[in-house]
Order: C-alpha cells, then sequence, then structure tokens
C-alpha cells in the first residue's frame, strides 16, 4: 500500500500508517469483541435454577417476559433464549436440542478445582451424565454432563503445566 504524498505532513503519515496497522491486524479495522454464547431452550426459569444450584452461577440479566437470560459468567456472557426466539430469529432453520438423542454440536466448558464434586453437584441439581470423571493423557480431568435442556457441558480441570 502507498504511503501518502509528500504534501502530508509527518504527522499525518503516521496517523495514516497507525491505521493502517490497525487495519491489518484485525482484518476489519474495528475491535470484534466474542460477547455472548446463546443457547436457545424450553424453560428459561429451569434452567437458570439448574446452573445456580449445579455450578453456583448467578443470573446477570432475566428479561421481564422470561424468554431471555445471562449468567455471571465473567467477560463473555453465557445466554439462554426461549425455543420460540429461535423460531422466530432463524425461520428458515431453527433445529431445537434434544435432550435424549445425540449430543448437541458444542459445548459449555466450565474449569473447576474439583472435577469430581463439581460432577456431583450437576448430577443433583438435574444434569444427565454423560462420562463420569476421568484422566487425559495430557494431565487433564473431564467430565461430561447435559444439562436439564440438553446443552452439553464439560466440567475440567485446569491443564496440568508441563
Amino acid at each position: 500500500m502507498k504511503l501518502p504524498n509528500d504534501n502530508f505532513n509527518l504527522r499525518q503519515k503516521r496517523i495514516f500508517t497507525y491505521d493502517i496497522v490497525i487495519h491489518q491486524r484485525n482484518g476489519f479495522g474495528i475491535m470484534v469483541e466474542f460477547s455472548h454464547a446463546i443457547f436457545y431452550v424450553k424453560d428459561i426459569e429451569k434452567i437458570i435454577e439448574f446452573y445456580e444450584k449445579a455450578f453456583g452461577i448467578s443470573a446477570k440479566f432475566i428479561h421481564e417476559s422470561g424468554l431471555y437470560a445471562e449468567l455471571n459468567t465473567g467477560g463473555t456472557s453465557l445466554a439462554f433464549a426461549d425455543e420460540s426466539l429461535g423460531k422466530e430469529n432463524l425461520p428458515e432453520g431453527y433445529f431445537p436440542i434434544d435432550r435424549m438423542k445425540g449430543h448437541s454440536v458444542c459445548e459449555i466448558v466450565f474449569t473447576v478445582k474439583d472435577v469430581q464434586k463439581a460432577y456431583e453437584d450437576a448430577l443433583l441439581a438435574g444434569a444427565i451424565s454423560i462420562v463420569p470423571p476421568k484422566h487425559k493423557p495430557w494431565g487433564q480431568e473431564v467430565a461430561y454432563v447435559k444439562d436439564p435442556s440438553g446443552v452439553l457441558i464439560e466440567i475440567a480441570s485446569l491443564m496440568a503445566p508441563e
């Protein structure tokens, strides 16, 4: 890319160059932030209660309609929307999660200190066991459950330091 012609002063050249660097670094010249992961479920109230009981994660926001809620999960929100919104938002291709058939195409991962305890707490709160805790060759312990709506959850320890 060509720098501006010599009629630009040095400051203008630096600003122009900086803008190019930003554009090249992130591809679009703007910051893209991963802000939400949303799962469509049948019962928002039930699913929020599950995450509170199973993992101690409280609700950050529940819309007064009861059709949408977010959990306090840090920088990226874990959110749930009613299946009716899935049908409305995606009229030509919404497929609800079937709790009893197969597994969802993505998973939520919670990193915990005690995988066995978190796994047991999730089961007591209503999760369905998929894979009990087991150690992986890379030093991590993981377990898999489904929440009451069928969303796949991995419960994992931190990766072991090398």
